[in-house]
């Protein structure tokens, strides 16, 4: 029962710190895209894939003690810092979890902004398009978002290394 919430639990601990609820969805989100055993189930949403379940869980954990909620007041809104607490290692160190080594993914999807992830989920949820589709799937859901040429480049270059390392 416990176990998706063991592997949260070790996602943090590899994260060190998560910086905003969207960027830690879609984190999530990105990594079960790419073979990580995530269990939470997504829908999309206004600002892409979002899942229901993660923020339960996370919500879950931080009841618990287990991830610290530092929320943080910008000029207009509020920004969220997720860490693994004390008592959240503790919990983690009860499971053996049978999970792939995701280190360096998870390394590089936290140097990336929650823009850039945005684009790049939304771009895996159309993943059974051709790629010429999904350029133009995300132009219509995401007007607002003016994603130039390159920014799609760049993003399917992040994707391409992303399969390329997971593979490796």
């Amino acid at each position: 029962m416990l176990t998706n919430h063991a592997k949260l639990m070790q996602f943090f601990s590899i994260a060190k710190e998560v910086t905003g609820r969207k960027k830690l969805q879609k984190m999530i989100y990105i990594l079960q895209k790419n073979n990580v055993p995530f269990a939470e189930k997504y829908q999309f949403h206004f600002y892409g894939p979002y899942s229901e379940e993660l923020s339960l869980r996370i919500e879950e954990l931080t009841n618990l003690g287990f991830i610290s909620e530092e929320r943080e007041e910008k000029s207009n809104y509020y920004q969220y810092h997720y860490q693994i607490t004390g008592d959240g290692r503790e919990f983690l160190n009860q499971f053996t979890l049978d999970m792939p080594d995701f280190t360096l993914m998870v390394e590089r999807l936290n140097t990336k902004s929650s823009r850039f992830l945005e684009l790049v989920s939304t771009m895996l949820y159309f993943d059974d398009l051709p790629r010429n589709e999904i350029a133009e799937k995300v132009h219509v859901v995401k007007p607002k978002q003016n994603y130039t040429d390159e920014e799609l480049k760049e993003a399917w270059m992040f994707i391409d290394s992303l399969q390329e390392n997971q593979l490796a």
